[in-house]
């Protein structure tokens, strides 16, 4: 889509936005800027140039996902107020 070939009217109905004469006309010229502004970066020579989804390399900071040792049952409920049958019983909230 060109600078020309585009509805300002169409682009705020689907934005959902009310504009005024004068608004319309300041976005216009805004988006047509932008559009231009896209049509340069289309004649720039991008060859062995490596594709990238995020300028910086991404890691993962999180630990190593490893098993370790887990409570018991007995010591998983040993503050409980309340336990039946090795299970925590709390007060009925459904009615």
């Amino acid at each position: 889509m060109s600078a020309p070939d585009f509805n300002i009217k169409y682009v705020a109905h689907l934005a959902r936005l009310k504009l005024s004469p004068e608004e319309e006309q300041t976005l216009g010229a805004q988006l047509g800027n932008i559009l231009g502004y896209i049509e340069k970066l289309k004649e720039v020579d991008v060859t062995g140039v490596e594709p990238t989804a995020h300028a910086f390399p991404m890691v993962n900071v999180f630990r190593a996902d490893e098993p370790r040792p887990s409570l018991t049952n007995e010591e998983a409920l040993l503050n409980a107020p309340r336990r039946a049958s090795g299970l925590f019983v709390v007060p009925k909230v459904v009615e």
